[in-house]
């Protein structure tokens, strides 16, 4: 497993890191979800993501006990905080009083005295800035989160939040957004300003959900117990993907997959790693050779020629539209 930094930061991640957004708590027993943490762990994964809203908190309490037994300095830990937790009416958001109270609550779940990056899930159009920003200092000067990150915020949201940042003494070092062959929202803006101020970007649903593992084709039914069949798993998020035109053209990337020697998920998982600004791509999974196939995308330089003929096919059904990334105008 190779490791990057994570944005200009000192810190280390696995290029490869292991989520459980929709899987633990939700999709898979325990025991499965357990196996595909001990499946990270052996295939050199350390890094590992979650958020106090993953199956209404039971995600990050299933994370923390996969790793209980692990030594703690040989990981880094990242969760997050914004979307709703509770039935108060501070129980969503980036107020000072959610993020302190939030902070706690994910180390009691996690079973861990800090995180290595705490992040604001969504920006927070109701919360001004500089007090979202002081109190995530407090988390860090507290000794509960070693760096600061966010996901899925703006390019001028990251301007805005960043020399905030500097003037609190703590380390906003990255993003995290989606990013797929398919859905490349982040090119045009959020990239160059996140090199810029030193950000690197954690991306999520690098096979925009499971569509690019060439399992799902067109004109036949997804297949029995895949994610678009499953209400708990994101049926409803991979819906926009599974157009007849989008997945011929997914079709079209198996033989070019081939010629490199990896499978389509492995294919699909290197090529976001290719952007330099990509400092670790988060996989899922809810079977342990899952993980065991997509790690070997680790370490993979795919050619100027096969990043070319990729480009070529998904062209006319790549979602590349920068106003994409937006936070909720409202507090769900």
């Amino acid at each position: 497993m190779k490791h990057r930094h994570l944005g200009r930061s000192g810190l280390l991640v696995s290029e490869i890191a292991y989520g459980n957004w929709i899987t633990h708590g939700s999709q898979v027993e325990e025991e499965a979800a357990l196996a595909c943490v001990r499946a990270a762990l052996d295939e050199g994964i350390t890094t590992f993501d979650t958020a106090d809203v993953y199956a209404g908190t039971r995600a990050e309490e299933v994370l923390g006990r996969a790793l209980k037994d692990e030594r703690r300095e040989g990981l880094e830990i990242f969760t997050k905080v914004y979307w709703r937790t509770g039935p108060g009416a501070n129980d969503s958001g980036l107020s000072r009083k959610h993020i302190m109270e939030s902070i706690d609550g994910s180390l009691r779940r996690l079973g861990t005295e800090y995180v290595d990056l705490y992040q604001a899930h969504r920006f927070d159009h109701h919360t001004p800035l500089e007090e979202t920003m002081e109190a995530f200092a407090d988390v860090v000067h507290r000794g509960k989160a070693h760096y600061i990150g966010v996901s899925e915020w703006t390019a001028a949201e990251i301007r805005a939040a960043k020399p905030l940042a500097d003037e609190l003494k703590i380390r906003l070092v990255s993003n995290q957004p989606q990013y797929s062959m398919l859905w490349r929202v982040i090119e045009a803006e959020v990239v160059p300003a996140s090199e810029e101020l030193g950000l690197g970007q954690i991306v999520w649903s690098p096979l925009a959900q499971g569509v690019l593992t060439g399992k799902y084709k067109a004109g036949q039914q997804p297949p029995a117990g895949s994610r678009a069949t499953d209400e708990k798993s994101g049926a409803g998020f991979i819906a926009r993907w599974l157009e007849d035109d989008v997945l011929n053209a997914v079709a079209r990337l198996q033989p070019l997959a081939e010629q490199a020697g990896l499978t389509m998920a492995q294919l699909g998982v290197a090529w976001v790693l290719q952007n330099p600004n990509v400092s670790a791509a988060i996989i899922g999974a809810s079977r342990p050779e899952q993980v065991r196939d997509n790690v070997k995308a680790s370490g993979v330089e795919l050619d100027a020629g096969l990043m070319k003929a990729i480009d070529e096919i998904l062209d006319p059904v790549v979602t590349r539209d920068p106003s994409l990334t937006s936070s909720p105008a409202n507090r769900p």
